[in-house]
């Protein structure tokens, strides 16, 4: 063990997810590093115990410790944990491939797909660190619950034991229940597709439509989940667990979803542009619904909500012209879709 590593885990971003993470993880005893890219966010979390931007007038543990110093932050810890938003994702990863030694344990725990490429997190992770042991967290986490007190369970999926013994141990006892699993591709791909079935749910609470239609979109969009995981050569059980429905359920119900209140936005007749230039953090859903748009036209994939919500992001289709072509398509066997052997 290498000397320097004084912590127990390294959480990189700043956001409200990153700074639920560190809390659970103070709370468990475990000694915890949060990095953060700006300096003055580092200042306000040590000496005001505030992170205003994401999490405003809530006031944080005052043993969270913030640095924006990458490079002596990362030999302090055996196991890292990225929460990155997508579009930040690759830039941070490289930094930090400047710096990682490939014993060290990477966990990232963001939910989409890179714009252009496609690629899902882990991926790019492969491709800019020399990480050996990489895994991913993924589940019904909603920040603001977290930051309440409230439980919760997650999954953590990897090909390496190691990886996940890492995460249960430094979990183990606390609020949010860390089971294993090792479907990686399955993983990532429902923490990246269940953003574009919220921002539907959203739209669909936003025009009034009841509980009985969410209902109908939300296992609708299970299916076409588990048709594109499948397609990427996802296990199709993962997408009946904590990463697939259990995700689905809290991000489509809840009000505190981003992708969610966007698709409530949209219905009510406000333009894109300007709801994204209103949020603080980024609802990842609108540039995946691009991305599995283009990958699932690429692989001959029909996925009608997809569809609906790529038209309504990006082909100016109103939510009720999108409703109206969900509507008129044929039905079928409700579970064909689902045999894939």
């Amino acid at each position: 063990m290498n000397s320097l590593r004084d912590l127990d885990v390294l959480v990189l971003g700043g956001g409200n997810f990153g700074t639920a993470l560190c809390t659970i993880l103070l709370e468990n005893g475990k000694r915890v590093l949060l990095w953060v890219r700006r300096p003055d966010q580092a200042e306000e979390i040590n000496t005001r115990h505030q992170n205003s931007r994401y999490l405003p007038g809530v006031q944080l543990r005052p043993d969270l410790v913030a640095t924006a110093d990458l490079a002596g932050a990362v030999v302090r810890a055996p196991v890292l944990l990225m929460v990155v938003p997508t579009k930040a994702f690759r830039e941070a990863a490289r930094a930090l491939g400047d710096h990682l030694t490939g014993d060290q344990i990477l966990i990232h725990a963001t939910k989409g797909l890179e714009k252009g490429t496609h690629l899902r997190m882990s991926q790019i992770l492969r491709e800019e660190t020399c990480a050996l042991k990489i895994g991913v967290l993924s589940g019904p986490n909603l920040a603001g619950e977290l930051m309440a007190g409230h439980p919760a369970g997650a999954l953590l999926a990897s090909h390496f034991q190691e990886c996940v013994n890492a995460a249960q141990a430094l979990f183990s006892g606390s609020r949010l229940r860390l089971y294993g699993g090792r479907d990686v591709i399955g993983t990532e791909i429902a923490g990246a597709f269940k953003n574009i079935i919220a921002l539907a749910a959203g739209v669909a609470s936003g025009l009034g439509l009841g509980d009985n239609a969410k209902s109908l979109l939300v296992t609708r969009g299970l299916s076409e989940m588990a048709r594109f995981g499948v397609a990427h050569g996802a296990d199709v059980f993962t997408f009946g667990g904590l990463a697939g429905i259990g995700d689905l359920m809290a991000t489509c119900a809840s009000p505190l979803s981003r992708n969610h209140q966007v698709g409530v936005k949209l219905a009510r007749g406000e333009k894109l542009p300007a709801i994204l230039a209103g949020m603080t953090q980024v609802a990842e859903g609108v540039p995946t619904t691009a991305a599995v748009h283009t990958r699932a036209r690429d692989l001959r994939l029909d996925l009608p909500i997809v569809r609906a919500v790529h038209g309504m992001l990006y082909e100016g289709w109103s939510a009720q012209q999108a409703l109206a072509e969900l509507l008129r398509l044929p039905v079928g066997e409700e579970l064909a879709a689902l045999r894939y052997r």
